[in-house]
């Protein structure tokens, strides 16, 4: 085994006596504390004098594990997995969780990232305190579905690195991408910019960010005058949806002028107009002045519509009070994100709606019944009041929601009054337009019938609470409200037009009337909620009312509920008391302000005793019946079918002692895909972790990650918030408990950034990365465990020093900022936290990233990575840039489209002269094909010339023949000409060879008297034939037999004459021939 060196210190001179000055030295620096380390360093090694041989010192192998494993955590995460190829107590060390969570914990700081106060103590006791201290614990969100240490490890610091480098994602053609112009994926720019053609600063966005190639959507929208377009990224250009819709909704300062907003004036209440936005199902915008109504346009629409509100309508008997329209405004609004809620309530709710009054309102975003009956869109079909009076200022509804959430009856719908009760819903609305038996003039009263269907409870611990009233003189007791009752209460008729009455009485009063009475009037709180909480029990949802602390005299609070459901105490040692049956049961009311809802196992009670409740929020004793789908056991957290549930809420104060006198003004939590899981749903959490998800990083050893231990993170969520003087304050959502409900537990905050931002506009947070938006314009993005203290990335840079110095002019103005067009509005990052993706709005324009995260993808795929090439050599792939060569991506890509066009035409053209004239047969080349070319164009040329020598050879032996044989001709009764060649010729030579046949036909075929042979034959063809002769006037006797002259030497008749008579034998011989054939 090698061995550790150390220091190689001379002991010459150990004896030699010291100077007293180096002894003063040495007692200073025993006395002065050691050099300050940063905490996350974590502890240190100190290396002592050891005297002896080097050979005698430590070996490797005495090295206990524990020391092993500190010493291999200081490794990057590549070389820590090649040490496990050393030896097998590396390897064992190495594919422990233990190691990868330490060299994670080294790597991510985290909370212990939080600046330390300087140490004055000269001994320096508290810092090493601190470092004694140190927590190994590190909360977040997982990034893959089946993680582990060594993968959390490994793909966040290279998602880092790649959203650090900057490199920008390759979006596939013609996904999105129309034109090559305008096109994001072939221009190959990480960040794309285009005006969004609104006229003020865009607010709201949502996206539906596609998986593959498919390409993301955006829509974004401005409450400043209600208008909201699409838009597709890789274009980079707008679509017509909500360009074209006339409607300019005014303000409440517009109308109002000089009334106090928010409630603080004397009159009714009223505020800025409220939106919401969805990418699959439109916009919805509310007005916030009085007599305002909610505004709705579809996604599938080009124009909107104002969803009807019938206030018209009162009916005491049935519970519907009579809502003075005049004097309500809409408050919140909420469109659904996805078809979860839509789907689970059979279409009922896909819109809701809070009003000043205290109304809240569902509406439906069309549906399609089981009777065949159809649900339009926009058609109201649910109407509760929460608290009369009392605005409703803020709606949260889970968009995961699903059968399971709703067989464990788990909390999907949230709404908080100004005065900071939180209401939430367990059940959903059943309505009889699902059995078409509604009349269509009879929607309003069916939506106030629907919504006794399904009850309000309210979160006990956020009750309002009543200012001091020594005298007694308000006449009802202000934290006491009443609402809509439920049908499972079985009130009686009377019952319930007391309840109507009253919250009409209610509806009549003023805010000023509800700040007099009651503590606590902000209208401008904030509500954010984890749906995906879980205690292992079926509840554990969590509710954070944020107050703002945007007037001086109540300074910013962070109070979170949690819904929590605990054993009961066994009450078998106490028996119950006997006492007498009683004569007439009588029905008394439960009580007003009671505690939790109790779920009692089953006993032997009557049905009415079992489901009485409160009318006002009390105490409800829940039958069997509600719990018989209760969520099931999962390990770690087992629940016993006998156990009794006390169904309870807890709260805990997000600690701000370190911030005070702040300001928040903006908030955002966690929305990856896996922060929005319970433990029900979570892959590491059920069925022993065995799922039909994979992962490529986990630890070999890493068997049991049931454990919550054992999960990376802990199932952690992020909750951030932003600060008026350019900070961010992060916690985890799903912190610690108090173990009594009746004390209320601090939590810390897990990181505190400080930006270069004077004020933060906007956040967004994901299970990597937290992105920030100043009103400055600056954007950056920052990782949560504290791996840099400084921005990992900077997505846009803030505007001019010109600019900035108007934006403190204006703050100093007594008019204010205004529509701040400089500043950055909202963020939407995508939910996969491995694809590095968002837009993020800057005043009226939308800027677009995607970075590339292929150095993680390189590691999931197991492949081995791809080297780049030398400088200068074109056989490795480009690196993207802006300018450069990275700019001609798209003049390469059209010459390469061009160059295999003109291959294709080559190859096409090729294949036409093979056909037809033969050229390149046998596969030879240009140059073979030439030369073969040559060669048979030579033999051609040498074969013309031997026939045309053999062909004059040939006419000159007939013409001697002709001429001196005559006799043989004129002895032979019949003369035939001489036959064609017995063997055939090619094609070539019969056009030669037909001549030359021709020619001697001719000459041999005519006698002395001019006639051909056939007229001198036997008779044959006895056809009489008159020849004239040109020149002549005489007749030949056609009976006459020809004349065959023995000699021609004695014919005494000139040569033209005899070439004529030649011509006519040849006329006549070939008429007899076809009178022959006919």
């Amino acid at each position: 085994m090698p061995e550790l060196r150390g220091l190689n210190i001379q002991d010459g001179n150990e004896n030699r006596p010291k100077a007293s000055f180096q002894l003063i030295s040495e007692y200073e620096n025993a006395l002065s504390p050691s050099p300050a380390r940063k905490s996350s360093e974590g502890l240190g090694f100190k290396v002592v004098k050891k005297k002896g041989h080097r050979l005698d010192g430590p070996q490797l192998e005495n090295f206990p594990n524990e020391v092993l494993t500190h010493i291999l955590s200081h490794l990057p995460a590549a070389s820590l997995s090649a040490v496990s190829t050393v030896s097998r107590r590396f390897y064992s060390l190495v594919t422990t969780p233990h190691a990868w969570r330490t060299a994670f914990s080294r790597f991510f700081p985290g909370q212990d990232a939080i600046e330390v106060p300087v140490v004055t103590n000269r001994r320096g006791s508290d810092l090493e305190a601190r470092e004694q201290l140190r927590s190994e614990t590190r909360l977040f969100t997982r990034l893959t579905a089946l993680a582990s240490w060594r993968s959390e490890y490994i793909l966040r610091t290279r998602l880092l690195r790649s959203l650090g480098r900057g490199k920008p994602a390759q979006i596939a053609p013609g996904h999105g991408a129309s034109s090559r112009t305008n096109s994001a994926a072939n221009n190959a720019n990480a960040v794309v910019t285009y005006s969004s053609q609104l006229f003020a600063t865009v607010n709201h966005i949502h996206a539906v960010f596609g998986s593959g190639k498919k390409s993301p959507r955006f829509i974004h929208g401005t409450d400043e005058t209600g208008t909201a377009c699409t838009s597709d990224p890789n274009i980079g250009k707008i679509d017509n949806w909500g360009l074209s819709d006339p409607q300019a909704l005014p303000q409440f300062s517009e109308l109002f002028i000089g009334d106090q907003p928010y409630g603080e004036g004397d009159g009714p209440a009223g505020l800025p107009n409220t939106m919401d936005v969805s990418q699959p199902y439109g916009m919805i915008y509310g007005e916030g002045f009085p007599g305002g109504q909610a505004y709705f346009r579809s996604s599938e629409e080009m124009r909107g519509r104002f969803l009807s509100q019938p206030s018209d309508i009162t009916a005491p008997e049935a519970g519907i009070p009579k809502v003075p329209g005049l004097v309500e405004a809409i408050s919140a609004v909420w469109i659904a994100k996805s078809s979860s809620v839509p789907l689970m309530t059979d279409g009922l709710v896909g819109i809701v709606t809070g009003s000043t009054l205290g109304v809240v309102t569902a509406y439906s975003l069309g549906a399609d019944t089981t009777s065949g009956r159809r649900i339009t869109k926009g058609q109201m079909t649910a109407k509760w009041v929460l608290s009369p009076g009392v605005p409703i200022i803020s709606i949260k509804v889970d968009d995961s929601y699903n059968a399971k959430r709703k067989a464990s009856a788990r909390v999907w719908a949230v709404a908080l009054n100004a005065l900071g009760e939180v209401y939430y819903l367990t059940e959903t609305p059943s309505s009889a337009l699902l059995d078409a038996k509604v009349e269509e003039n009879e929607f309003g009263r069916h939506a106030w019938v629907t919504g006794r269907t399904a009850y309000w409870n309210l979160a006990e611990p956020s009750r309002r609470v009543a200012r001091e009233d020594p005298y007694h003189e308000a006449e009802i007791h202000g934290s006491y409200s009443p609402r809509s009752s439920s049908k499972n209460q079985r009130l009686s008729k009377a019952q319930i037009i007391a309840e109507t009455i009253e919250i009409e009485k209610f509806l009549g009063y003023r805010p000023a009337h509800f700040r007099k009475l009651c503590e606590g009037w902000d209208m401008r709180r904030r509500l954010e909620v984890d749906f995906a909480g879980d205690d292992g029990n079926g509840a554990g949802e969590a509710l954070f009312v944020i107050k703002c602390g945007i007037v001086e005299s109540e300074a910013a609070e962070i109070r979170r509920y949690t819904r929590w459901k605990s054993e009961q105490a066994s009450l078998d040692e106490y028996p119950l008391p006997k006492t007498p049956p009683m004569a007439s049961r009588t029905t008394t009311m439960a009580s007003l302000f009671g505690g939790g809802t109790v779920i009692s196992p089953p006993r032997t009670s009557s049905p009415d005793r079992s489901q009485r409740a409160s009318i006002f929020g009390g105490s409800a004793t829940i039958t069997p019946a509600r719990m018989s789908s209760p969520e099931p056991n999962t390990p770690g957290s087992p629940v016993r079918a006998s156990t009794a549930l006390v169904e309870e809420w807890r709260s805990s104060i997000l600690s701000l002692k370190n911030h005070p006198n702040i300001e928040i003004t903006t908030t955002a939590i966690d929305t990856s895909t896996y922060a929005l899981l319970t433990v029900e749903e979570d892959p590491l959490r059920t069925v022993n972790g065995n799922s039909n998800f994979s992962s490529p990083f986990a630890t070999p050893s890493d068997l049991d990650t049931s454990s919550s231990t054992h999960i990376p993170g802990h199932r952690a969520r992020f909750l951030a918030v932003g600060t008026k003087t350019g900070s961010v304050i992060m916690w985890n959502m799903r912190g610690p408990q108090s173990n009594n409900p009746s004390i209320v537990n601090d939590l810390h905050p897990l990181r505190t950034i400080y930006t270069d931002s004077p004020e933060i506009s906007c956040l967004a947070v994901s299970a990597l990365y937290l992105v920030h938006g100043g009103n400055d314009g600056l954007v950056q993005t920052w990782d949560p465990l504290a791996s840099t203290l400084q921005p990992i990335r900077t997505l846009n840079s803030r505007f001019s020093s010109r600019a900035r110095r108007r934006l403190v002019q204006a703050q100093a103005s007594i008019f204010g900022v205004g529509i701040n067009l400089y500043a950055a509005g909202a963020i939407a990052i995508d939910p996969d936290p491995t694809v590095l993706r968002g837009m993020v709005s800057l005043g009226t324009h939308l800027r677009y990233w995607s970075y590339s995260s292929s150095a993680a993808d390189q590691y999931q795929s197991k492949k081995r990575r791809v080297r780049r090439g030398e400088r200068g050599s074109n056989g490795a792939s480009d690196r993207f840039t802006s300018t450069g060569r990275g700019a001609l991506m798209d003049y390469i890509a059209t010459e390469q489209d061009e160059l295999k066009k003109e291959k294709l035409r080559r190859s096409r053209e090729d294949a036409r002269l093979q056909n037809r004239f033969g050229v390149g047969l046998g596969g030879l080349s240009e140059e073979e094909a030439i030369r073969y070319a040559e060669m048979v164009s030579a033999e051609a040329f040498q074969k013309e010339e031997e026939e045309r020598r053999t062909s004059d050879m040939g006419y000159l032996g007939d013409i001697n023949e002709s001429s001196t044989s005559q006799s043989a001709w004129s002895s032979s009764a019949t003369v035939t000409p001489a036959s064609s060649p017995p063997k055939y010729k090619p094609d070539s030579d019969f056009e030669s060879d037909l001549e030359e046949a021709i020619r001697l036909s001719l000459l041999d075929g005519v006698d002395e008297g001019g006639r051909s042979p056939k007229a001198s034959g036997s008779g044959e063809y006895d056809i009489p034939i008159t020849y004239k002769q040109s020149g002549k006037k005489s007749k030949r006797s056609p009976s006459a037999s020809p004349s065959t002259s023995r000699n021609r030497k004695g014919k005494g008749k000139g040569e033209g004459s005899r070439k004529t008579e030649v011509a006519a034998d040849d006329l006549d011989y070939a008429l007899q021939l076809s009178l022959a054939e006919e």
